[in-house]
């Protein structure tokens, strides 16, 4: 076998199906199907059961995957520290960022910008569910989002936390002026809530767990994943939310109220995640550690 090979095994395992697996890799489905009875016939053994379209992997099919993704992992270290040596450190990073993302992320990469003049940046801005799926495509190198979300395949660096906040607008209903300023989830699942992020995921998934913990069914009126329009809604009365409060700060020029959350738990952290077992170019592991490096400061 070579590391071409390798490498259609690895899109073969991880699509778990032919057509999906020669669309990734940009090649019709019998060459590749041929490299696979190759593979096998070269091996002995079967490193897949067929059920109809769908691929599952043998054991033998587990122990080649583990060995692949060592192998062109540690070819791609290679050949970019070759490419890297005797210069200075350069190369484009992909990096993923959501509304709610760490805000001391533009200050970092000016700092790690100044150090590494040569490295340039790609910057995308979307939801937690589709920065995750993009680091599991391999389209993003990194990417800074609101815990929890699943791990699975993935390693990352905590950000820290920080208090969430209740908030509504400056004219939402009469009974807000009474409040006093630290409120009670209690109090707030009185209120129609317009929820940042994406069902089950993020932010809103911690929110949901912390009234379930205490027994509570809170009035959910809809979600919103763009901050900057949850905020203008929430601003005209439509309902009232709970955010970190360093999303709030960039917004207060909105007629709003905000309230602390009188509860411990009532906190939100955010963390750099990358995909576990692949290959992160050097300027990728340092601007990492610049960012956990400026947070750990910051705590």
């Amino acid at each position: 076998m070579d590391i071409k090979q390798l490498r259609y095994f690895i899109a073969l395992a991880e699509e778990k199906q032919v057509t999906s697996a020669a669309r990734r890799l940009h090649m019709s489905q019998p060459p590749l199907s041929q490299q696979l009875k190759l593979m096998e016939s070269e091996l002995g053994v079967r490193l897949f059961h067929r059920n109809g379209r769908h691929l599952e992997m043998t054991a033998s099919g587990k122990t080649l995957y583990e060995h692949a993704l060592t192998i062109t992992r540690l070819m791609e270290e290679a050949k970019e520290e070759v490419r890297e040596s005797g210069t200075d450190i350069r190369g484009k990073l992909s990096i993923g960022v959501n509304t709610l993302s760490d805000p001391g992320l533009p200050g970092a990469l000016s700092r790690f910008r100044e150090q590494y003049p040569k490295v340039t940046f790609k910057i995308q801005q979307n939801e937690t569910n589709t920065l995750i799926r993009l680091i599991r495509e391999k389209m993003l190198d990194m990417a800074i989002v609101r815990m929890p979300v699943d791990m699975e395949g993935l390693d990352y660096t905590l950000l820290g936390e920080e208090p969430l906040q209740f908030v509504v607008g400056e004219n939402g209903p009469a009974s807000v002026a009474n409040l006093a300023q630290a409120v009670s989830y209690e109090t707030i699942a009185g209120y129609p809530l317009l929820l940042p992020s994406t069902e089950g995921l993020g932010l809103y998934n911690l929110l949901l767990e912390q009234f379930r913990s205490k027994g509570l069914t809170p009035d959910i009126i809809g979600e919103c994943s763009d901050i900057g329009m949850l905020l203008e809604l929430v601003s005209s009365g439509f309902g009232a939310s709970i955010l970190p409060k360093t999303s709030l700060a960039r917004y207060m020029d909105h007629r709003l109220r905000t309230y602390r959350i009188d509860d411990a738990k009532a906190v939100s952290g955010s963390a750099v995640v990358w995909l576990k077992r692949h290959y992160l170019s050097k300027a990728a592991m340092l601007l990492i550690d610049s960012i956990s490096d400026r947070s750990s400061r910051e705590r």
